[in-house]
């Protein structure tokens, strides 16, 4: 058998059970929604570095404007961090926005309403 490539997740969580937040080679990834656009890669690290230990911060960025497309993803290298991370940010806000914090990746079935966890809007 190959060894898991670096970003890949892993087949056990934080507790092995069948739902949950799911680990990835390095640590647990959060999803941050909601963020403003002029917010930067520092405005996100710096808005959740008191929870713990942040491996990786990535903020995608508009190609054609420069600006943040309005999510955010960061991975913190504990789970009780990245947890804290989660229930002490969600709802909080920053520059103006209230974000909508949850786990990137997770098991089990896939939630059909709720906060960050189910990310995908119907607009109708």
């Amino acid at each position: 058998r190959r060894a898991p490539r670096a970003g890949r997740a892993e087949r056990a969580g934080h507790d092995g059970g069948a739902s949950g937040p799911q680990k990835s080679v390095e640590g647990y990834v959060i999803i941050v929604l909601n963020v403003h656009e002029e917010a930067t890669e520092e405005d996100v690290f710096d808005a959740f570095a008191d929870f713990g230990e942040i491996q990786n911060v990535h903020l995608n960025l508009d190609r054609r404007t420069g600006f943040a497309k309005g999510y955010a993803l960061l991975e913190f290298k504990e789970y009780k961090e990245a947890k804290a991370a989660v229930e002490g940010m969600d709802g909080a806000v920053l520059q103006g926005m209230t974000l909508k914090v949850g786990w990137a990746f997770g098991k089990g079935p896939i939630p059909e309403k709720g906060g960050a966890e189910s990310h995908r809007r119907n607009d109708g």
